[in-house]
Order: structure tokens, then C-alpha cells, then sequence
């Protein structure tokens, strides 16, 4: 792995960092009925008894943003932290209804239209200022644009969907760019079909390395992303309480600090 640029002098916006692991809620929102809502209670229960505090929804989640906060109702609310995303162009209205939906207030603003982050800046720093969120960030799956707004804009965090995986190494400029400007970075996508099949000839040599070591070929994905300083929380999505336990208890088996150090990984990496 590079090492990271310095070509921006360090600075802290609010040294906000969200967990190591969060459930990510896309697959909360379905199926409709109380069927889903209850699948949705049992997976969150299952994500916060296996020791999950971060919690990621959106509006575009179909139900997530209100099966979400029903199931963490009843939890403290200190204990965790909640992000959803903002699409449209009035922030304040857009933050206030999430709330209204989940029942709880949000963390974490996401901003997921570029267009609308110099616009919406100023009404998110007042509703920072009122308390009634901590950070502001900005999600996508383009690393590039985010680099941009990165470079240009005061940030709190940035959401990254694919691009830092044990597959694909490609938005490491936007890693380097965040630790040097002090901005925590969230990866999901980290648990691709590719890797969970191994059905590219890349993730079978990656597995192949990865089980001399006794480690399986998602237990190292989950794992990878935060080997870059700047990377603070990588997202999984979950539909079923089996399916959140599962990961989490790939999350608890240490992966062996030979294992990134290996030299055909290395290769495979680079």
C-alpha cells in the first residue's frame, strides 16, 4: 500500500470517528408488511447484541429509517450513532424528517447530491450548532468526486461505496487525501458477491494466501479496509439476524499480522 500524501498540512475539523463496524440498513427497508418489521427488529437486536453501535439508513431505504428506530428505541440512547443520507436540497427539512421517521435524533448527515454540498453547508453547521446533528459528511461511489469535495470543502466524513477492498485498491488518492485532512473515512461494499463466492480469478488467489494463514477469504475483507489510518468504520449489510451474527463473529477472529505482510499478498495487492 502507498504511503499516504502529505501534499495537505493536517487539520481537525471535529475529530468525529464512528465505530469500527456498523449494520448498513439498505436491507432493512424491505420485505413491506409486518413480516419485514420484524425481520428488521431481530436482525438490529442481533447487530447490537453482537456489539455494533453505528447504524446507517437513508430515506431511499423504503422502511429502513423507521424500522431502524423502532428497534433502537428501548436501547440507550449514548450507547450508539445513527446516519442517514440527505438527497434533496433542503437539509433542515430533510434532517428533521429523518428524525421524525426514526424517531431518534440523527448523528451523521450524508449528503448523496455533490451539487448540493456548498448550498447545504450552512444550514447543516447550524443544525450542528443547535445539536441536532455532530457531523456532515458526504456519500458516493465515485472516490474521485469525493476526492474533490474532500479537497474543497470542510468535512466531517465521507462514505465510500466499493473501491478499497481486498479487489479493488483504486480510491487509495481519497484515503490519503482524508488522513491528511483529518476526515474519517466509512467503507462499505467491503463483502462483494466476488468475495463471498470467490468467483473471480483474483479473489481465489487472494483466498488461496489467506487460508495458509487460517483465515478466510471474507474474514480478511472485513478486515482490510481499516489497515489504511484514515478508514475508521466499515459498513455491513445485513438482512436476517443469522446472516449479522455471522460477520460479526468473522469480526472477532484476529487475523494474523503475517497474513499483510506475506509477499504473494503483497503482489496480489499492488
Amino acid at each position: 500500500m502507498a504511503a499516504p500524501s502529505q501534499a495537505l498540512a493536517p487539520r481537525t475539523v471535529s475529530g468525529f470517528r464512528p465505530p469500527r463496524f456498523g449494520l448498513g440498513g439498505s436491507r432493512l427497508g424491505e420485505p413491506p408488511g409486518p413480516d419485514g418489521d420484524a425481520a428488521a427488529t431481530a436482525t438490529v437486536d442481533a447487530a447490537y447484541q453482537a456489539g455494533i453501535r453505528f447504524f446507517d439508513t437513508s430515506p431511499a431505504y423504503g422502511e429502513s429509517e423507521r424500522r431502524l428506530g423502532a428497534a433502537l428505541a428501548r436501547r440507550p440512547r449514548g450507547e450508539f450513532l445513527v446516519s442517514t443520507k440527505i438527497s434533496g436540497p433542503d437539509a433542515e427539512e430533510s434532517i428533521r424528517a429523518s428524525a421524525q421517521r426514526l424517531g431518534l435524533a440523527v448523528d451523521l448527515a450524508f449528503l448523496t447530491e455533490p451539487a448540493a454540498v456548498g448550498p447545504a453547508s450552512g444550514a447543516l453547521e447550524g443544525l450542528r450548532r443547535q445539536g441536532l446533528i455532530k457531523a456532515i459528511g458526504v456519500a458516493s461511489g465515485d472516490w474521485q468526486l469525493l476526492d474533490h469535495l474532500v479537497r474543497d470543502h470542510e468535512l466531517d466524513c465521507v462514505l465510500l461505496a466499493g473501491h478499497f477492498s481486498l479487489l479493488d485498491q483504486s480510491a487509495q488518492p481519497l484515503l490519503d487525501r482524508c488522513l491528511a485532512r483529518s476526515v474519517s473515512v466509512v467503507v462499505s461494499g467491503v463483502l462483494s458477491p466476488e468475495v463471498l463466492h470467490s468467483d473471480s480469478v483474483q479473489a481465489r488467489r487472494i483466498s488461496a494466501v489467506c487460508e495458509r494463514y487460517g483465515v478466510s477469504l471474507a474474514q480478511a475483507a472485513l478486515a482490510f479496509p481499516a489497515r489504511h489510518a484514515a478508514v475508521t468504520s466499515v459498513l455491513i449489510s445485513a438482512a436476517s439476524p443469522a446472516e449479522i451474527r455471522a460477520d460479526a463473529a468473522l469480526v472477532r477472529q484476529p487475523v494474523p499480522a503475517t497474513l499483510w505482510r506475506d509477499p504473494e499478498l503483497l503482489r496480489l495487492l499492488s
